[in-house]
């Protein structure tokens, strides 16, 4: 052991080695850089032949010294390739938040491109030649959308449920149904953020049941707020009654200094209902009927970029702008013009909308996704004769917490390979190609749901499934 550490040829003997210099030109790195690498390659050798689990060739010879520069090679690929990479997505869940929820617009990340690339007038107004706001680039474009008097975009809708209560309720109360005290991914909860906030939680009536006289008995002089959260990531079924918006709002209207605020989560700007998709009540409508405040995502139904959107009483608005925690929570430059090239879209109308890939995927017709099915199934049994396929009818889910009582009917396809498991397959289709593919795994047989696949991936999907 000790005559083969010896043996190990000496950094500076390796930096004269002609695969050395290749490196440096393959790899566009400085010599400092490679030495680095070259050094921790070593050390990673010697400690594998302490261990004794060095399989490689004897130190000393001249293909150890190949298998030094194989490794080394190895090692700076892995250190200089992106670790946030394209997946294709063949589960059927269209805000797969694993996978990274919406999928943008052309029109979006033609102007993020565009936007990242350049200087832009993020905080500046061309006409007057003086600083502006970087929340007027889509304010205008919400307020035409939603109905709003003013609007404003933070970082997330959890940063933005926090700046409203914190901004308007420190050391108050809010007044929230039992039934409404959701917790949403990574342990995200109303109660706890209220408390972070400084607000003080009035819990009223039961999980299952409020009314409005527990919201009339609870208002008092040191209520800030009535809040009503839609519970968009679940649903209780059975032997319930919850207070509808109108009448909190009735309610609120005839208090003194009490703000209506409701956190719609999921941020519908587009109608699904008239689709028979859910139930989920819709931007606009909780304006008009005179809500004070709404918050919403940015990258769930509304289909854009990760974001917190804030809309209501100017008056309101103006206050939250202002307020320290603003610039805490503020988006980038990248974040609005995701925004901004997703809302155009909305503010064209219904034939806008269908450009925005998550509405466009929530209402791809059982026909297309039909005739798709069984082309691709056609395909793949005319080019190999490794897998079983069948297609059957089958359901899709919106996915990020979002109509989690919504099934979206489906045709999949289910391959059964002669080989190998399900399991091996997925691993295989996860981990050898690029882009990786991730579908579903169920009782041994690999699903895909074409739905959140689009044609140019379809074609990917096939030619890697032949190779298998």
């Amino acid at each position: 052991m000790k005559e083969w550490l010896r043996s190990i040829p000496a950094v500076h003997e390796l930096q004269n080695h002609e695969q050395f210099e290749s490196l440096l030109k393959e790899n566009n790195l400085d010599a400092a850089q490679l030495t680095k690498q070259l050094k921790e390659t070593l050390d990673q050798i010697r400690s594998l032949l302490l261990i004794k689990d060095w399989y490689g060739a004897t130190p000393g010879t001249n293909q150890f010294i190949d298998e030094v520069f194989q490794l080394l090679r190895g090692n700076i690929k892995k250190q200089f390739s992106y670790t946030l990479e394209k997946v294709i997505n063949a589960t059927g869940t269209i805000l797969h938040t694993n996978l990274g929820r919406a999928r943008l617009s052309d029109n979006a990340i033609h102007h993020v491109v565009e936007t990242a690339q350049n200087y832009s007038n993020l905080e500046y107004k061309l006409n007057e030649g003086e600083r502006g706001s970087r929340h007027s680039h889509v304010e205008a474009l919400l307020k035409e959308i939603t109905g709003a008097e003013a609007a404003m975009v933070v970082n997330n809708n959890a940063a933005a449920v926090y700046l409203v209560l914190r901004a308007l309720a420190e050391n108050k109360e809010v007044i929230v149904s039992r039934g409404q005290l959701v917790e949403i991914g990574g342990s995200f909860r109303i109660s706890s953020i209220m408390e972070e906030s400084g607000a003080k939680l009035v819990e009223v009536g039961t999980t299952n049941k409020t009314h409005l006289y527990d919201y009339e008995k609870a208002l008092n002089s040191e209520t800030a707020i009535v809040m009503k959260v839609h519970t968009s990531n679940f649903k209780v079924i059975g032997f319930t009654k919850s207070v509808e918006t109108e009448d909190l709002i009735r309610l609120t209207q005839g208090a003194e200094d009490v703000i209506f605020y409701e956190d719609l989560g999921s941020g519908a700007l587009f109608d699904f209902r008239k689709y028979g998709i859910g139930d989920e009540p819709v931007v606009r409508e909780v304006l008009e009927m005179g809500a004070d405040l709404v918050t919403f995502s940015g990258d769930k139904l509304l289909g854009g970029p990760q974001a917190g959107i804030i809309a209501g009483k100017k008056k309101i608005i103006d206050t939250l702008k202002k307020h320290q925690l603003a610039r805490v929570v503020r988006v980038d430059k990248m974040t609005l013009a995701a925004l901004e090239g997703t809302l155009i879209d909305y503010a064209r109308g219904e034939h806008g909308v269908h450009n925005i890939p998550t509405i466009r995927d929530l209402l791809v017709s059982i026909d297309i996704l039909d005739e798709r099915t069984k082309r691709f199934v056609t395909n793949l049994l005319q080019g190999t004769e490794h897998f079983q396929a069948k297609v059957f009818p089958g359901t899709s889910q919106v996915g990020g917490g979002t109509m989690p009582d919504v099934q979206l009917p489906t045709l999949v396809i289910s391959l059964k390979h002669h080989t190998l498991t399900a399991e091996q397959v997925g691993r295989k289709l996860r981990t050898q190609y690029k882009p990786a593919i991730v579908g579903r795994i169920q009782k041994d047989e690999f699903i895909i749901d074409l739905r959140t696949v689009t044609e140019e991936e379809e074609q990917f999907l096939l030619k890697a499934l032949l190779q298998l």
